[in-house]
């Protein structure tokens, strides 16, 4: 197990090198395929109506002049030893791991990401255990009991989870809870300041976010547990006359629950790189709307900055899930 982790681990180093590399040939190589000179690429981080001079002295700041390998050098060194960049007559240093400088608003990227992640993590890890025990609950208990009224009904509402789009049931949610019945108000307070304020703030975006996925996971849970119900040593552990709830847990669910959990690394990795939907709807500032923002500023290190966050999330998931993998079929092992 410890050899297969270390394996796992030495794979998402490489990994997260590949994804920087592409992630930057996105944003300064492709560019230049395209046509565009490193004059161009400065002249969108400088204001409106500029001199050529000030055009000029951004290319050089910004290292736009120098190779596309020396500038991804540069690049990697500053995520692992940090960058000092020059902002007029002042020389402002960004820590590792520093992922660029937002020129636009004077600051290094880093500190912007971190500041907007508890928003979307608090968003993303709440609603991830409501919909991964409820869609997993919920699409046992009709997996077991198939074609039975509890199962048409929440199939029914599983198929109208998935359906709906957040933007829709959030706005439904906000109408009736928030506005009408003033039962829960949607603000963000930090989890430190006061815990029970912070879940009460955040119960109805959990409730719309977990809505649209549990539906999924309670269609997955079923196929999976029916399929796996059937087999041979389901049948053979009946017959050794084992309890039915070891029989459903451990041996039925354990064989079901591999799917499950490829699509919940996916998912959450995903969401903590950003609930763009869900933030924007509940006017939450996550992620999410910073990266609206960053693209409506057109702030590439801002936007690259997130691209690289979310990339690391997802690849994280992964690698848990992999590592999750290992431990409940020791097979993946080898």
């Amino acid at each position: 197990m410890i050899t297969f982790i270390v394996r796992r681990l030495f794979a998402t180093v490489i990994l997260l090198i590949i994804v920087s590399a592409i992630t930057f040939a996105i944003f300064f190589l492709l560019p230049r395929l395209a046509g565009e000179t490193p004059y161009d690429l400065a002249a969108r981080y400088v204001g409106r109506n500029p001199i050529p001079s000030q055009i000029k002295a951004m290319e050089v700041r910004l290292g736009l002049n120098a190779s596309v390998p020396v500038q991804f050098l540069r690049f990697l060194k500053g995520i692992v030893a940090g960058e000092t960049y020059s902002v007029g007559a002042s020389r402002t240093y960004c820590p590792p791991p520093c992922l660029g400088y937002s020129w636009r608003n004077q600051q290094p990227v880093w500190p912007l990401l971190v500041s907007n992640v508890p928003v979307t993590a608090s968003i993303a890890i709440g609603a991830a255990v409501l919909w991964l025990v409820g869609g997993v609950a919920i699409g046992i208990v009709s997996a077991l009991r198939p074609g039975s009224i509890f199962d048409r009904l929440s199939m029914g509402t599983a198929l109208a989870g998935v359906s709906l789009p957040i933007f829709f049931t959030g706005q439904i949610a906000l109408l009736l809870f928030s506005f009408k019945w003033h039962i829960f108000n949607v603000t963000y307070v930090g989890i430190t300041q006061n815990p029970l304020e912070w879940a009460k703030n955040l119960v109805l975006p959990w409730i719309v976010l977990a809505f649209l996925y549990s539906a999924l996971y309670a269609r997955l849970t079923r196929a999976g547990m029916l399929e796996t119900m059937h087999e041979d040593y389901i049948r053979t552990a009946r017959a050794k006359g084992l309890p039915e709830r070891r029989v459903i847990f451990k041996h039925g669910l354990r064989a079901a629950l591999t799917p499950i959990l490829t699509i919940f690394g996916m998912d959450l990795g995903l969401l903590l790189g950003g609930a763009v939907l869900t933030e924007f709807t509940f006017s939450l500032h996550g992620l999410g709307l910073f990266t609206i923002e960053a693209i409506d500023n057109s702030d590439l290190p801002e936007i690259m900055g997130v691209v690289l966050l979310a990339s690391f999330f997802i690849i994280v998931a992964n690698m848990l899930v992999d590592i999750l993998y290992a431990a409940i079929d020791p097979r993946v092992r080898f």
